[in-house]
C-alpha cells in the first residue's frame, strides 16, 4: 500500500488504508504501507496485528501531499520493495505524488500494480487539467483501477481515458460497532446539528457560513457543533462573531478518529455541505451513530445511504436551508428513529467484504502477463501529441535509472526483512485475552464467595 495520506493524519483515505490492510492481514496476506514522514514519526513502525509502516523522508508541499520528484524516491522505494519481497503495489489517492511514483517505478521493475481513486475532479480549471494529465500518464500502464462509487468510476474513466472493463467499483466501509448510537448523550433541550469535516473550500464551508445564521434565526432551539480544522476556519469564527452565536456554534478544532463517535452522539442531525465527493464515509459514520443526515447531492453521495436516512439538497444556500428545516421538523416530531440505522448499515458496509473483493482484484492482476518495454512505450505514446513523447522519455529514463541501481546495488545484495509472525501473534493475543477473562471471572467468584460467607456469619 502506497500513499501520502496515512495516520497520524486524519481522513477517509487514511482510514481506508488502515482497515483494508488489517482485513488483508486477517485473510493471511503480508501487508506493508509506505507513506511519508509525519514530523518526528519517521522510519519503520509496527501497528496493530503487525501492520508494518515505512515513514520515508520526503518534502511535503501542501495538505500532506509530497513534492513530485519522479525519480527522487526510486532508490528507497526499490530497496523497500525488494527487502519486503513485495508482489503487488496498491496505490491510493490521485493527489499522492508518492503513489504515482511507486506505480511508475513498480511497473519498470516488473511488479503488478493497481490504483484506488478516492476523489472526483473537474475538467475545466487549471489544477484539474494538470491532475488529469498526470493521472492519464500514471494509469496508461496500470493493471487495474478501483473506484469507491459508480460516479467515481465514470469520472476516472473519462479523465484517464480508460476502458471501463479495467475499472472496478468497491465502496468504502466502516466498523459499525465503533459507532454505536447513544440517544441519552444528546441534550434534550436542543436540536443539535453536527458537522465534522476538513474546513476547506471543497467541503463547502462557504455554504456552511451562509446557512448557520439563517437556521439559528429560524429555530431558537437549534445549535451547531463543528469539528475539524483548515484554512476556512477563520471564516466560521468571523461568522460567529458577526452574528453573536458563541452560545450556539461550538468549534471543536481538529478531532481525532477515536473521538469522532463521542462528538457524533451529541447530535441529532449530521450536515454535509461538500461541493464534490466520491463516496463520503462521514455520512455513513454519522448514520451509524444514530444521526439523521442532510447532505448536498453531489458526486457519489446519492449511492451511499438509503433514502429514509438522508435529506438531499442542491449545493445552494436556499435549498440547503429547506433541507435542514425538513430534518429539524422530522426530529422535533419524532417522524424518524435514527437509532435503528446502525443495525441496517452494519451489513451494508463491511471491511471483510471490501477485502474479499480487493483480493479478487489481486488474484486477477496476478494472472496478467508482464508487458515488454516497447509495449509500455506504445501505451505512453498515445497520451497526446506532445505529452506522449515526453512520457516516453520519462519511462525510458526510469528504465535506465533502474538498470543503474541494479548495477550499483544488485537485488541479491539487499538484505531481506523478517516476516512478522502474524499467526503466533494472534495465538498469543488470544491466549492473553483468555487468561485475562479467566482472572476476571476468578476475581468475581472470590468476591461473591466472600460476600456469601460474610452473610452466613452474620
Amino acid at each position: 500500500m502506497v500513499s501520502d495520506f496515512f495516520y497520524p493524519n486524519f481522513g477517509g483515505v487514511e482510514s481506508h488504508l488502515y482497515h483494508l490492510s488489517q482485513q488483508l492481514i486477517y485473510r493471511g496476506h503480508k501487508v506493508v504501507i509506505i507513506t511519508h514522514a509525519y514530523g518526528h514519526r519517521t522510519g519503520v513502525r509496527y501497528l496493530t496485528n503487525g501492520l508494518k509502516v515505512y515513514y520515508i523522508p520526503t518534502v511535503v508541499v501542501y495538505a500532506e501531499a509530497t513534492l513530485p520528484t519522479i525519480y527522487g524516491s526510486f532508490p528507497i522505494l526499490r530497496n523497500i520493495l525488494v527487502r519486503e519481497d513485495i508482489d503487488i503495489i496498491h496505490g491510493h489517492g490521485a493527489f499522492s505524488a508518492l503513489c504515482h511514483e511507486a506505480i511508475l517505478h513498480g511497473k519498470t521493475m516488473g511488479y503488478k500494480v493497481c490504483f484506488t481513486d478516492h476523489s472526483l475532479f473537474g475538467f475545466a480549471d487549471a489544477s484539474s487539467i494538470l491532475t488529469n494529465k498526470l493521472l492519464k500518464f500514471t494509469l496508461s500502464d496500470i493493471d487495474h483501477v478501483i473506484c469507491v462509487s459508480h460516479t467515481s468510476k465514470e469520472n476516472t474513466v473519462l479523465r484517464a481515458a480508460l476502458s471501463p472493463k479495467n475499472v472496478s467499483v468497491i465502496p468504502n466501509a466502516l466498523v459499525a460497532s465503533q459507532f454505536k448510537p447513544d440517544p441519552s448523550a444528546s441534550d434534550p433541550n436542543w436540536i443539535t446539528i453536527v458537522v465534522i469535516s476538513r474546513l476547506v473550500y471543497r467541503k463547502g464551508v462557504d455554504l456552511l457560513v451562509a446557512v448557520i445564521p439563517r437556521i439559528c434565526a429560524m429555530y431558537k432551539n437549534v445549535r451547531f457543533i463543528i469539528g475539524g480544522d483548515g484554512p476556512k476556519r477563520i471564516e466560521l469564527e468571523q461568522m460567529r462573531e458577526r452574528h453573536l452565536l458563541h452560545d450556539r456554534v461550538e468549534l471543536l478544532g481538529s478531532v481525532k478518529h477515536h473521538e469522532v463517535r463521542n462528538v457524533l452522539i451529541q447530535g441529532n442531525i449530521f450536515l454535509n455541505t461538500s461541493l464534490t465527493e466520491a463516496f463520503c464515509i462521514a455520512i455513513v459514520e454519522a448514520a451509524c451513530a444514530g444521526l439523521f443526515v442532510v447532505s448536498t447531492k453531489v458526486g457519489g453521495v446519492p449511492e451511499v445511504l438509503p433514502s429514509h436516512m438522508i435529506n438531499y439538497a442542491m449545493p445552494e444556500e436556499d435549498d440547503l436551508v429547506i433541507a435542514i428545516s425538513k430534518a429539524v421538523h422530522m426530529i422535533r416530531y419524532d417522524e424518524v428513529d435514527p437509532s435503528r440505522f446502525n443495525d441496517e448499515l452494519k451489513d451494508m458496509y463491511s471491511w471483510s467484504n471490501v477485502a474479499e473483493r480487493t483480493e479478487k482484484v489481486y488474484d486477477m492482476i496476478s494472472q496478467i502477463q508482464e508487458a515488454p518495454l516497447i509495449e509500455r512505450l506504445r501505451r505512453y505514446y498515445g497520451c497526446g501529441l506532445y505529452a506522449g513523447k515526453i512520457f516516453c522519455m520519462l519511462v525510458a529514463l526510469d528504465y535506465l535509472f533502474w538498470t543503474f541501481l541494479e548495477f550499483m546495488l544488485p537485488n541479491r545484495a539487499i538484505e531481506r526483512a523478517e516476516t512478522f509472525p502474524y499467526k503466533r501473534y494472534r495465538e498469543t493475543l488470544t491466549q492473553h485475552m483468555s487468561n485475562k477473562n479467566n482472572n476476571k471471572d476468578n476475581y468475581n467468584n472470590r468476591n461473591r464467595n466472600g460476600i456469601s460467607s460474610s452473610s452466613r456469619s452474620n
